[in-house]
């Protein structure tokens, strides 16, 4: 997977490979020695070719420039206190990566590869500051090349991973757009393998939460305000002629939407605490009405996909998607014009997934999935009748009363972003109340009648 360098990165790496850099100075002053020099100039300002020759003929001794060994300290050490020759040496490390393959894996089978370069990722605290943004290039670099040929545990990735994405995390929460693209792109770059997956899952409170905050700021919709995604307010027209909503630009929401979609392969792993934690279907459903272009499209459908098929995930998040309305709007996205053939084949398999599922839901079970999906609407079961007067005493007694304790946990918010939802559980309770009276006392025990008349004695509530 190759993605185009962002370009703030790509900026500062050519600003810096074309600083006049002192060396002989550095020399003199003990900083580098002859032999570090002699190597750094024997790369430095020549064509790709040569320098890919230059270090395959002496592989040792680059991984000894870079990271140290019998003959003395990383250069990234010895240097530690000029500035400018460690932003010079990230910028060469990379483009020695990256011209000689090689090198990479010679670089990893170094007993301790990533000592000179992790403690330079807490270099400041400053987010613009070059070095860790630099340190972080490389690693991602490093270890992306590493990771596809790697069918072994690698215990050396896995403990430097954790603190790369670490750092990677404080750009991501950042409001520089640019400095969210290079993370977002260097997650990506690391996302390859299964082992790196769960690592970033682990970390998620640092790693995933800011990338759906990204993604709720293009769905026009904040954490703590959900009802735009709820119900479907925002459309594709608004979306393309205004830019998506928070300024997010098309760029980075395709490679946010890169980064999840990568996690999801891990659905069975993932799948239920990103839709607890994140309210994941209701998020990808509103950008599924926003997304602009197909490719951001396909990436919506593929994440919902690898979510929805694990069969673990199917009992939770089946009827989490048809409370947001999933298989309504998929009906409209197969009345576009669609080129894409793998986007045309997943719409298809999500389709026939969720026809399936709806055609064998009663209406008590579509009532009781909307319900747990802690979200209320003004669906059909709320006002009608024979609905409640043939199933008010199953809502009350089945599963241990886990309706109305659902109910009450409802009732219990303050919904400031959506008061319509309070408004709904209140007109359940009375229907509850109305056709089996006998009950009213369990309803009590729960704390419902107390809410109930708090919020009646609320003029702003209802």
């Amino acid at each position: 997977m190759s993605l185009d360098p962002p370009t703030y990165l790509n900026s500062l790496q050519n600003n810096i490979r074309a600083r006049p850099i002192p060396w002989e100075g550095a020399v003199r002053a003990g900083t580098i020695t002859e032999n570090d020099l002699k190597r750094i100039k024997a790369v430095d300002k020549v064509r790709k070719d040569q320098r890919r020759q230059t270090v395959e003929t002496d592989q040792d001794a680059y991984r000894s420039l870079l990271l140290g060994g019998n003959q003395g300290k990383s250069v990234l050490e010895s240097a530690a206190k000029r500035a400018d020759v460690v932003q010079y040496m990230l910028v060469l490390a990379s483009d020695l990566i990256n011209d000689a393959p090689s090198l990479a894996p010679a670089l990893l089978d170094h007993p301790d590869p990533f000592k000179p370069f992790l403690p330079l990722l807490s270099h400041s605290t400053n987010p613009e500051d070059p070095i860790p943004l630099l340190t972080s290039s490389f690693l991602a670099n490093l270890i992306s090349d590493a990771e596809p040929d790697s069918s072994k545990p690698n215990a050396k990735i896995d403990e430097a991973l954790p603190k790369l994405y670490h750092y990677l995390s404080t750009l991501t929460k950042s409001q520089d757009s640019g400095l969210q693209d290079i993370a977002v792109q260097e997650y990506s770059a690391l996302l390859r393998t299964k082992k790196a997956r769960e690592l970033f899952w682990k970390q998620r409170q640092d790693t995933v939460s800011p990338l759906i905050d990204i993604l709720r700021t293009a769905a026009g919709a904040g954490r703590d305000s959900d009802s735009t995604m709820w119900s479907g307010g925002a459309s594709i027209r608004s979306a393309t002629e205004a830019g998506l909503s928070g300024g997010v630009g098309l760029q980075l929401l395709y490679h946010v939407l890169l980064a999840i979609w990568q996690l999801s392969f891990e659905g069975s792993l993932v799948g239920k605490n990103l839709e607890k934690e994140q309210e994941i279907l209701a998020l990808y459903t509103q950008l599924l009405r926003l997304s602009p272009k197909e490719k951001t499209t396909r990436l919506l459908l593929s994440t919902l996909l690898n979510l929805l098929t694990p069969s673990t995930n199917r009992s939770t998040l089946l009827p989490i998607a048809t409370t947001v309305r999933l298989p309504a709007l998929l009906t409209n996205l197969k009345a576009r014009h669609l080129t894409d053939p793998d986007l045309i084949d997943d719409l298809s398999t999500l389709t026939t997934m969720l026809s399936d599922y709806t055609s064998s839901q009663t209406t008590f079970d579509e009532y009781a999935s909307e319900v747990l999906s802690n979200r209320l609407r003004w669906s059909p079961p709320h006002r009608d009748a024979n609905f409640w007067r043939e199933n008010a005493r199953r809502i009350l007694d089945e599963n241990q009363s886990e309706l109305p304790k659902k109910l009450t946990e409802i009732m219990q918010k303050k919904w400031e972003d959506d008061k319509q939802v309070l408004a709904i559980a209140c007109n359940d309770v009375a229907w509850l109340v109305k056709e089996a009276p006998e009950k009213r006392g369990q309803l009590e025990k729960l704390g419902i009648k107390a809410r109930v008349m708090e919020l009646m004695a609320d003029e702003n509530e209802g």
